[in-house]
């Protein structure tokens, strides 16, 4: 008998269930579910710094996460996520990615944290802004 052989799964694969499946079982609520979504990802998937946040993203295949260098207020963070397929960045929700950044940042500071992407296509990227409150510990 032949052994069974497992093969990870292909980025078609995981394309095909993120941007067709999920859209069209979500439908008008796809947003508000994936950002919900994301957080429970990140309440089952722990990260202990900030500092891990990249790697969880190139391990989970969303994509290179760049913390931004630049001035920031005191209760927010900035952080980039390249996209080198102009498409998939008009057509995918990132409220997923959202979500598990808003809740990482939350279980990490105790204070009660969101988190807005927004596309830029002319620079091939998503901008996530993390902000918290200071006075809104959970």
């Amino acid at each position: 008998m032949d052994k069974l052989t497992y093969e990870s799964p292909t980025r078609l694969g995981y394309e095909i269930i993120r941007d067709h499946v999920l859209p069209n079982i979500l439908g008008k609520h796809e947003d508000e579910i994936l950002y919900w979504s994301g957080k429970e990802i990140a309440r089952k998937f722990p990260i202990f710094s900030i500092d891990e946040l990249p790697d969880f993203f190139r391990e989970a295949g969303w994509g290179p996460l760049v913390p931004y260098k630049g001035k920031t207020a005191k209760d927010e963070a900035l952080f980039i996520l390249e996209q080198s397929d102009t498409t998939l960045l008009k057509n995918r929700s990132c409220h997923l990615e959202a979500g598990f950044i808003a809740e990482q940042f939350q279980k990490l500071n105790g204070y009660l944290t969101e988190c807005y992407g927004e596309k830029i296509p002319k620079e091939n990227h998503v901008r996530f802004l993390v902000k918290w409150d200071p006075k809104s510990q959970v």
